[in-house]
């Protein structure tokens, strides 16, 4: 798997001087932050375009276990969750049929990540 965790992301420089207590207390000299992204809800179009699979949720589903099994990486559990517009698992109501995006590059370009 590439990694495009942080393609998008703005980075924080801490060299200001905001940061300088921060940074001698640590004994270090310079921290990056990533920024939060900005995710976008994919278009119809978008939707359309991506080739998914269907998964009916029942109990003990995880959105982690679904994207290791999936992706290899159970980092993507969020993207699930997006795809599906549910903040968490436990908003899923059990039965319910989710999409599981098949490539995780294209839902990631989808998504604006």
């Amino acid at each position: 798997m590439p990694n495009i965790r942080h393609r998008k992301y703005d980075i924080i420089d801490t060299n200001e001087d905001y940061y300088s207590y921060l940074l001698r207390k640590r004994k270090i000299k310079h921290i990056e932050h990533y920024g939060t992204p900005v995710l976008s809800n994919p278009s119809l179009s978008d939707r359309g375009n991506i080739q998914t699979i269907p998964h009916i949720w029942s109990y003990g589903n995880r959105l982690y276990n679904l994207a290791y099994q999936y992706y290899g990486d159970q980092r993507y559990w969020w993207v699930i969750a997006w795809w599906n517009g549910y903040a968490i698992e436990a908003e899923i109501p059990l039965g319910t049929q989710i999409q599981i995006p098949i490539n995780i590059e294209e839902a990631l370009t989808a998504l604006g990540v």
